[in-house]
């Protein structure tokens, strides 16, 4: 699947939802499923800067395509997190490099989140970026 295909999915599985409370009772879920990344790098280099909660995210190169993996210390953090590895582990650098984050905002999520849990989201996303820079321009 394309990011796009499964950022769509992702819009379609939130708009099933009445209210925000199920909302978070599913991100929370999504946390549940996250491929956990391993204790070896759970480091200092992989913790997610601007985060309220302990975020560590790792990507490697496998295929010409990014696997990441990720943990939180926090069940909704990890739910977040788990958002965005699904939309962004196993695609291409350069396909991460032009893919806009719109559905974030078409599901409100940012909206809802505390303003630090906010800036957490954009500093995931900014880190995962920051991989599929380091691995295009490798390539």
């Amino acid at each position: 699947m394309t990011i796009k295909e499964i950022q769509d999915e992702i819009v379609d599985e939130f708009s099933m939802f009445d209210d925000w409370m199920q909302r978070y009772e599913y991100i929370i879920e999504l946390g549940k499923s996250l491929p956990l990344i391993e204790e070896q790098f759970k480091t200092e280099d992989n913790i997610i800067k601007g985060c309220q909660s302990k975020v560590w995210v790792h990507g490697e190169e496998s295929d010409e395509k990014i696997v990441f993996t990720a943990d939180s210390d926090a069940i909704l953090t990890k739910g977040i997190i788990a958002i965005l590895i699904r939309t962004f582990s196993n695609q291409k650098a350069a396909d991460i490099l032009q893919a806009n984050t719109d559905f974030i905002d078409e599901i409100g999520l940012k909206e809802h989140l505390s303003p630090t849990r906010a800036n957490g989201l954009v500093s995931m996303i900014k880190q995962i970026k920051m991989y599929a820079l380091a691995f295009n321009a490798k390539n």
